[in-house]
C-alpha cells in the first residue's frame, strides 16, 4: 500500500533488515480488552511480511491479515501456510481503508509502521488517515481496542543516525507522517477514548544491524527502511559517497555513534493505543 516504496521488489530482504518491534507491548494493550487474548479476533493492517502476525499467532484465537502489496503477501504465506491452512490466520489483499470484514467483528487492530505510506494531504486536515480509522471504528467491536506502532517527528529527526546522510529525504518522510498530537485528534474524531502514546525505551527498528554503519552501501539493508526511497538518485549517490570515504579514513563509526547520541533519549518507536467507544 505504500505511496512511494516498491516493497514488490524490497520485500525479499524485509524480513532480514526488520524484526517484529515492540511485540511485548501489542500483547500488554491487548491483554487489557474484556475478552481475553486467546479468545480475541485481532486485524493486521497493512501486515506486510507477517512479521507481527507470525510473532502473535499463537496466542490469539484468530489474525486477519491484510496488505495491499502481493510481494509482501506472497513472503507471509510462506512463513503462515501452517496456520493459514488451519484457518487460524486469514491472509487476504487489501486496502486498510476498506477492509473486507463485516462491521464490528474484530476485537483488537494493530498498525505497524503503516501509516506514512498513505498518499496523504496535512492542509486538508489528512483525510486518508481519518478514511482509515473510520474504517478500523467500524469493524471493531464497541471496546475494542487499536494500538498502533509509529515514529513522531521528533523520533525521526533525532532517532536514526543515518538520516543525517539524506536530509532531504527526512523532510519528506516528515511530510508524510502524522505526528502523535494530530494522530490522537484524529483518532478522537473517529470515536476512540482514552489515548495514550508510550516511546518504547531501547527498542531499535532494524536491531543489532543498525548499529553496523558499513551496511549503508548495502541495498538490502537500505530495503529495510523506506525512507531510503524518498531520496532522490543524486541524493543517496550523495550518501554512498560520504559513507564510503568516512569508512575509508577509518571515521564512520565515530560518525554514526556521533548522530545517534540523542537516540536513548527520544528513542525510535511510538505506540499509540486507544478504545472504541462502546
Amino acid at each position: 500500500m505504500s505511496s512511494y516504496e516498491d516493497y514488490s521488489r524490497s520485500s525479499a530482504a524485509y524480513d532480514h533488515t526488520r524484526p517484529a518491534q515492540g511485540v511485548e507491548i501489542i500483547r500488554r494493550v491487548l491483554s487489557q480488552n474484556p475478552v481475553p487474548l486467546e479468545a480475541q479476533v485481532l486485524v493486521d493492517a497493512g501486515c506486510g511480511t507477517g512479521q507481527y502476525t507470525a510473532a502473535l499467532s499463537n496466542e490469539l484465537y484468530r489474525i486477519r491479515a491484510f496488505d495491499l502489496n502481493e510481494g509482501m503477501l506472497s513472503t507471509a504465506r510462506g512463513k503462515l501456510e501452517p496456520e493459514i491452512a488451519a484457518g487460524h490466520i486469514d491472509l487476504r489483499q487489501a486496502s486498510i481503508d476498506e477492509l473486507p470484514i463485516s462491521d464490528e467483528s474484530a476485537d483488537a487492530i494493530m498498525v505497524n509502521q503503516v501509516l506514512h505510506h498513505l498518499v496523504d494531504d496535512p492542509a486538508q486536515g489528512w483525510p486518508a488517515h481519518q478514511k482509515v480509522f473510520s474504517e478500523f471504528a467500524r469493524v471493531l467491536k464497541p471496546g475494542g481496542r487499536i494500538v498502533i506502532n509509529s515514529c513522531s517527528h521528533r523520533q525521526l529527526g533525532e532517532g536514526f543516525w543515518y538520516y543525517c546522510l539524506i536530509p532531504n529525504a527526512l523532510d519528506r518522510v516528515r511530510k508524510k507522517t502524522l505526528d502523535l498530537d494530530p494522530l490522537a485528534h484524529l483518532l478522537r474524531r473517529s470515536g476512540f477514548i482514552e489515548i495514550r502514546h508510550e516511546a518504547a525505551e531501547k527498542l531499535i527498528m532494524q536491531g543489532d544491524a543498525y548499529f553496523d554503519a558499513k551496511r549503508v552501501l548495502d541495498p538490502r539493508w537500505r530495503d529495510g527502511d523506506s525512507i531510503w526511497a524518498l531520496a532522490t538518485e543524486a541524493e543517496l549517490q550523495d550518501a554512498l559517497e560520504k559513507t564510503r570515504t568516512l569508512l575509508e579514513a577509518g571515521k564512520l563509526e565515530k560518525f554514526m555513534r556521533h548522530h545517534d547520541k540523542r537516540r536513548a533519549q527520544v528513542n525510535q518507536l511510538s505506540f499509540t493505543w486507544a478504545q472504541k467507544n462502546s
